[in-house]
């Protein structure tokens, strides 16, 4: 990216305010109303996107802001996954067409910073704990089914 997002955000939602702008409707996968009254429009998505899906979920997620553009800076939009294939911190995360498309920093939210931001401090841990749990419960049959095909 040649700015950073909030500053293409700022930029949609003063053109956004200019009195000249259209109806649109968007639609996020998530949307949460905190107790602040911030409001987050959160897509989520795979972790390894190629380059067109990154710059459509940009457009999106600016769009989401050109609608909301009364409520900013109280209403949010991200790019989330589920989990970061290449570890916990963001730091660790490599992909390059998120890398290079995206503002990884300001735009976009990886396992455990989306599953705390959605479910508060501790989520990822109990996300993960419930995944093991399950996996050790299911997992045999599943072998089962896999090797006999049943």
């Amino acid at each position: 990216m040649k700015s950073s997002y909030p500053e293409f955000v700022k930029e949609i939602v003063k053109i956004a305010g200019d009195g000249k702008s259209v109806k649109r409707t968007s639609i996020a996968d998530l949307y949460i109303v905190k107790k602040d009254e911030t409001e987050l429009f959160i897509e989520i998505k795979s972790p390894k996107p190629n380059k067109g899906q990154c710059l459509e979920a940009t457009g999106r997620l600016l769009q989401i802001h050109g609608i909301t553009y009364k409520q900013y800076p109280r209403a949010k939009a991200y790019y989330a996954t589920a989990y970061n294939p290449y570890g916990v911190d963001k730091a660790t995360y490599r992909h390059s067409f998120v890398v290079n498309y995206m503002d990884l920093e300001d735009e976009v939210l990886l396992g455990k910073e989306f599953w705390d931001l959605v479910g508060g401090a501790g989520t990822y841990e109990a996300v993960l704990e419930i995944y093991q749990e399950v996996g050790r419960e299911k997992g045999p049959d599943m072998l089962d089914q896999l090797a006999l095909g049943y």
